[in-house]
């Protein structure tokens, strides 16, 4: 195996861990909004159902679209600036334990957008 088709095969296995892991906090607010229930924390101060809509399309459509590799590096910036303001806003006074995930999502989507999806992708780049 070669340089190249490591490198890409390493992307590929970035864009679909994370972006799979995404999913697992997605889905069940996609579940939950589409079940009526629109209660939802206000971090940003735009209300609950905006919130939840924006916190949706961050953690289900996007990360569909960077696991596909589909426009991976813009897809990658609305869960980026998702996970700043879950890690340094919804949890600014918590301890580390409690931003860490939000934080580890954050450095693999930075990764994702910097580097983009690769070989293996609809991009195909």
């Amino acid at each position: 195996m070669n340089n190249t088709t490591s490198y890409n095969l390493g992307l590929l296995l970035l864009r679909v861990g994370f972006g799979a892991m995404m999913l697992t906090h997605g889905i069940p607010k996609l579940l939950k909004m589409l079940s009526g229930d629109f209660s939802f924390g206000d971090p940003i101060g735009i209300g609950e159902p905006a919130s939840l809509f924006l916190a949706v399309l961050s953690e289900v459509l996007f990360p569909l679209l960077v696991i596909i590799g589909f426009k991976t590096r813009l897809a990658a910036i609305p869960v980026i600036i998702t996970m700043v303001v879950a890690a340094f806003v919804v949890h600014a006074a918590d301890p580390l334990r409690s931003k860490e995930m939000a934080i580890l999502y954050l450095i693999g989507f930075i990764a994702i957008a910097l580097l983009g999806a690769g070989k293996y992708s609809v991009d195909r780049k």
